[in-house]
C-alpha cells in the first residue's frame, strides 16, 4: 500500500501532536522538579508549590493532557476521514 500525500499529512500531524505531548509531560514530570528548591518560596494552600507541584500539581496535569490529547487526535481523524464510528 502507497502512502498518499492525505494519509502523509495525517501521520506528521499525528506524530507532531505526541511529540508536542510527550514534550509537556517531560517537561511536568522531570524538568518542574530540578527546580523544587525554588518552587519552595511560593507557598499554596499552607503547602511550599515544589511539595503540591510533586504531589497533585503534575498528576493533576497528566490527566488534563491524556484528555486533551484524546481530543485534539480525534479532530485530526475526523479531518483525514479515520474517525472511529459512534
Amino acid at each position: 500500500m502507497q502512502a498518499t500525500p492525505n494519509m502523509e499529512e495525517y501521520w506528521r500531524r499525528t506524530r507532531n501532536l505526541m511529540l508536542t505531548t510527550l514534550a509537556i509531560w517531560a517537561f511536568f514530570a522531570f524538568v518542574i522538579h530540578f527546580f523544587v528548591h525554588f518552587l519552595n518560596q511560593f507557598v499554596i494552600a499552607g503547602f511550599p508549590l515544589g511539595f503540591y507541584m510533586a504531589a497533585q500539581g503534575s498528576i493533576a496535569v497528566f490527566v488534563v493532557l491524556i484528555f486533551w490529547f484524546a481530543w485534539k487526535q480525534n479532530k485530526i481523524d475526523e479531518e483525514f476521514g479515520v474517525a472511529e464510528e459512534e
